[in-house]
């Protein structure tokens, strides 16, 4: 019986540091309203980002090790992506300081 009491007792530590280590992000995400990015996967040079007030927009384009392989500005919704080699990308696209991220596959 003792043996468990004891269990119980060093448990209650552990427990109570797990709990103070949670943390809320409360930062409202802004996202790109009518964001479209097609066609995906991409079989060509060329991606088509559209949003819904189609303005200048800052993209990154990152590999699966985060690092950034493509950046470029654009004032169109055409993206060249000739540079890329086949592959599975994360796209982010800034504009008007909201951001969007999403998965691309250049095949």
């Amino acid at each position: 019986m003792k043996k468990i009491y004891f269990v119980l007792i060093m448990a209650l530590p552990i427990l109570s540091y797990g709990q103070e280590l949670v943390s809320v992000n409360t930062e409202q995400v802004q996202e790109l309203q009518g964001f479209k990015m097609y066609p995906n996967p991409v079989y060509g040079d060329e991606v088509y980002v559209t949003t819904a007030t189609n303005g200048s927009k800052q993209i990154k384009i990152y590999d699966v090790f985060g690092e950034v392989v493509l950046t470029d500005k654009i004032s169109t919704n055409t993206l060249n992506i000739s540079r890329l080699v086949p592959g599975v990308y994360v796209l982010q696209v800034t504009e008007q300081k909201k951001t969007m991220t999403r998965k691309l596959v250049v095949k």
